[in-house]
Formats: C-alpha cells, structure tokens, sequence
C-alpha cells in the first residue's frame, strides 16, 4: 500500500476520510499527464489536443458511469455533492417538476448540502418535511416510508457523514415507487464504501463526489435517470451547452452536455477516472470488507473506555464513520493533542450537520473515519491517545 499511497510515508494516523480521503500516485499521475501532455480544451476544437482532451473526458464519464451503473448519457459531472444537489433541486424547479404545493421529505441526519438547496426552495411553495432520528442518531427507515404519503420528492443520505449509519436505501426505494415518489440519494459516503448499482435500485437521482473516494477535489458526479433527461431544465447557461443561439432566443446541446455549462474541470475527470480504475482494481468488496473490520474494531476498542460516549447505531448498520465524544473534554482539545502528540487526524465540530448535532445535544463530536488504506494500528493509536487526553486534561 505504501507504493500506492506517498502520503502513507508521513506516518500520520489518517482517520478524517469522510472530509475527505488520500490520492494514490495513480490518480496524482494521470492529472500531472494531462497538463503535461494533453492540455486543451473540449468538444469544439478540431486540433489533436483538442481531440485527445475531449476523449480523456469522454472516456472518463463512461468509466464513472460504469462503476454506479449508470448510461454514460446520465451520467453529469458537476463541481462535487454540493454543486450536483444545487443543480437537481432547481432543475427540477425549472422544469416545472416540482411546483407550489409540494412536499419534499428529508431527515434530521442529512448533511448541509441536503438541506440548504431544497430549504431555498419554500419561495417557489415548497414545503419540507422532516423524519427525525432517535437519540443516539438513528434513523428508522419504517420511519421514512410512513411519512411518504403526499410527498412529491425524498431527498436521503445513503450513508451518514456523522453517524455512519448505512441506510437501508434498497427498501427505502422501493416503497417509494410504489407510491410514485421522486428519489435523489445524497451518495458522497455511500459511493465510496459501497457498491452501488442505479440500474438496479431504479433511482431517479445520485449525487457524489471525487475526493472522498480517492479522487481529485473540486470534482463530482450527478446521476439522472435518461427519462428525465430530454425534459429537465440545465441549472446553468452559457458556453459549452448549446444548440444554436440567437439574440431572442437559444436551443441546447444534446444531454449530458447541455447540464455542463462552461469549460469543465477537465483533468480532474480524468483524475476521477483514475481513482474509479483504482477502485475497481481495487474490489469494492475487499473496500466493504476493510471498512466492517475496522468500524467493528473501532466500536470495540471505543467500549472499552468508559468515559467515552458513542452515537450512532453501533452495530452492523454502522460502516467507515464513529462519532464520539469524551466526558467533559470539549472536541476539539481532544483532537488537538491527538494531532500534536500522537499524529492521529480525527475531524471534530458539527460535521455540517447542525439540526443532528442540536437533536443528539451536542454542540459537536469527535468523528473517526476509515477508508481502504487505514488499519487496525490506526484504531489502536487513536484508542491510547484518548487513554492519554483523558489523564492529562479530564
């Protein structure tokens, strides 16, 4: 692994992947060759770097979308999570999908950018409704399915980015076909840990993100459904996306690319490609494998230390991610002497997910997260730094 990964020779205790996770010279290499030797912009040249450029890009949204999927026609690549929910949510607006009256359903577990894009959406009439979790942060998919009825579109984690917790979005999905509810996934954990199959969960909409599966930031991925392609409305305008324009009025490009206004993040499709070649190589179920082991580990090791209070399901639904906090020692003196002292990385504070933080009575927590290059030695130092922070200031 360490052949794969440069920063593995800092000998840093890396537990902050949910933020985001580590790049193997693959990706780093494909980026650099790029700018080295295929440096131009797309689709409209007709000079060999040109061409060569458009390929690479091409190439790299059929090899994402192969990894979900997904029709390379469907797949979107947009600025990461954030930018691709931004996008969804006033498409659907535009096209006149979502009107006044309707109801979107979301929970309490979801993430910021789950949140602020559909809560901009009340000026248009559309109202939110909400399935809260329980005390410890968990969420009840019986839950969501009870609260459907009447709600035109769920927007739902597929993985938490506090808790961990894995929902069940198989089951989820399907009840809300069955009641003709619209479904968008917030994938930005979920991807990366998971095999996730759209062909298969018949979703209508999946978000994720590059760098927290290996790739480059600034970089992500929009799913649509190809029925929704002809008729929703692209969230920009501009260059790059059209058909023919005159001064009255315009026509746009044939989908994807009439929802990738302007000049792209070239190289770093190309960088994503590289990671999803390395994650295939890779097997995402030795990825699911690593992340069960260290998650039950980590679950296992953080029992052992009274003073320490876990949320979250911790049990089998729980994967990659553990939130804690230590009695009476505020989250961020935790992970400064972790940092300092023992060369653990651990992400502290509300994680973007203030309304769970609020429900779980916290003002923040510590979060521990895994990916395929963390081992058990990373659990272990993380376990007797907290042994020693407890002594030292609690």
């Amino acid at each position: 692994m360490l052949e794969d990964f440069p920063f593995l020779e800092r000998k840093i205790h890396y537990l902050d992947n949910a933020a985001t996770t580590q790049r193997p010279n693959r990706v780093i290499e494909a980026i650099a060759n790029f700018y080295r030797s295929h440096n131009a912009n797309i689709h409209r040249g007709i000079h060999t770097l040109s061409m060569e450029a458009t390929e690479m890009y091409e190439k790299a949204r059929e090899r994402v979308a192969e990894f979900i999927g997904a029709k390379p026609k469907e797949l979107v690549f947009t600025y990461g999570t954030t930018s691709s929910i931004n996008f969804i949510s006033r498409s659907l607006i535009e096209s006149g999908v979502l009107r006044e009256g309707d109801v979107i359903l979301l929970t309490t577990l979801e993430h910021h950018s789950n949140l602020l894009p559909w809560q901009r959406l009340k000026k248009y009439g559309i109202s939110l409704k909400f399935v809260d979790v329980d005390d410890r942060g968990v969420l009840s998919e019986d839950d969501v399915i009870s609260a459907m009825d009447g709600v035109k579109l769920l927007s739902i984690t597929g993985l938490s980015n506090v808790t961990g917790q894995r929902v069940n979005i198989e089951k989820v999905v399907d009840a809300a076909k069955k009641k003709g509810v619209l479904v968008h996934v917030d994938g930005a954990q979920l991807v990366p840990h998971v095999k996730v199959d759209v062909s298969k969960l018949e979703l209508d909409f999946l978000s994720f993100s590059a760098h927290k599966m290996l790739g480059p930031t600034g970089m992500g991925a929009l799913y649509v459904n190809e029925k929704y392609l002809e008729n929703l409305e692209p969230f920009l305008v501009g260059g790059g996306m059209i058909g023919r324009v005159t001064l009255e009025s315009s026509t746009f490009a044939d989908p994807p690319e009439k929802f990738e206004a302007g000049t792209p993040n070239i190289a770093g499709a190309v960088g994503f490609a590289a990671a999803v070649d390395y994650l295939f190589d890779f097997g995402m179920e030795n990825v699911e494998r690593i992340d069960r082991e260290l998650t039950s580990y980590a679950l296992e090791r953080l029992r052992e230390l009274d003073f320490v209070t876990l949320y979250g399901p911790t049990d089998e639904r729980q994967t990659s991610i553990v939130s804690f906090n230590v009695e009476g020692i505020h989250p961020h003196d935790v992970a400064t002497v972790l940092d300092e002292e023992f060369r653990v990385a651990i992400r502290t504070g509300h994680h973007c997910a203030q309304p769970l933080m609020r429900r779980l009575g916290v003002a923040g927590t510590c979060r521990a997260s895994f990916y395929l290059y963390n081992t058990k030695e990373d659990v272990d130092k993380l376990v007797e730094g907290l042994k020693r922070v407890r002594e030292w200031i609690g």
